[in-house]
C-alpha cells in the first residue's frame, strides 16, 4: 500500500487523503453492530461501532484478508455529535480491532439507517496484496 500525500499538505489524524494498491479487491457490504443473530446488544455509538468493526473483521476473514488490507472506509453514522463524543472511546476500538495503520476514510451523518436500532453503518474496500 502507497499512502498519498501531496506535498505540503498537513497530514490527516486517523486516515489517509488517499491510498494506492495492487490485488484482489474484496467489498464489504455496510456492517452494522449487531450480532450474528441479528441482535443489538448495545445501543451507543462507540459499542456498535466496535461490534461492526469486528464484523468486518469476520467478512474479510472469508475472503482471505486481514484488516491491514483495508484501503477504503465510509462510516455512515445517524448523530454526528454521538459520533464526536464517542470519538476516544471508537479510536480505542478501532485499534485494538482494526490497528493503527491509514485507510482512505470518509464519514457521513445520515438521516436514517435501515435497521432501525442501528447507530452507525460502516463498509469497506479491502485489497488483498498480489
Amino acid at each position: 500500500m502507497r499512502i498519498l500525500q501531496p506535498p505540503g499538505w498537513p497530514r490527516p489524524r486517523g486516515y489517509a487523503n488517499g491510498v494506492a494498491v495492487r490485488g484482489e479487491m474484496v467489498f464489504v457490504a455496510g456492517m452494522v453492530g449487531w450480532d450474528t443473530n441479528q441482535r443489538f446488544t448495545t445501543h451507543t455509538m462507540a459499542g456498535q461501532a466496535r461490534k461492526a468493526l469486528e464484523n468486518i473483521v469476520e467478512v474479510l476473514r472469508e475472503a482471505g484478508a486481514k484488516p491491514e488490507h483495508i484501503v477504503r472506509m465510509t462510516w455512515y453514522v445517524l448523530h454526528r455529535q454521538a459520533y464526536l463524543d464517542s470519538a476516544a472511546e471508537i479510536g480505542v476500538a478501532f485499534r485494538e480491532v482494526i490497528g493503527s495503520y491509514h485507510a482512505a476514510m470518509s464519514a457521513v451523518e445520515v438521516t436514517a439507517l435501515m435497521e432501525h436500532e442501528a447507530l452507525v453503518e460502516i463498509e469497506v474496500t479491502a485489497v488483498i496484496p498480489d
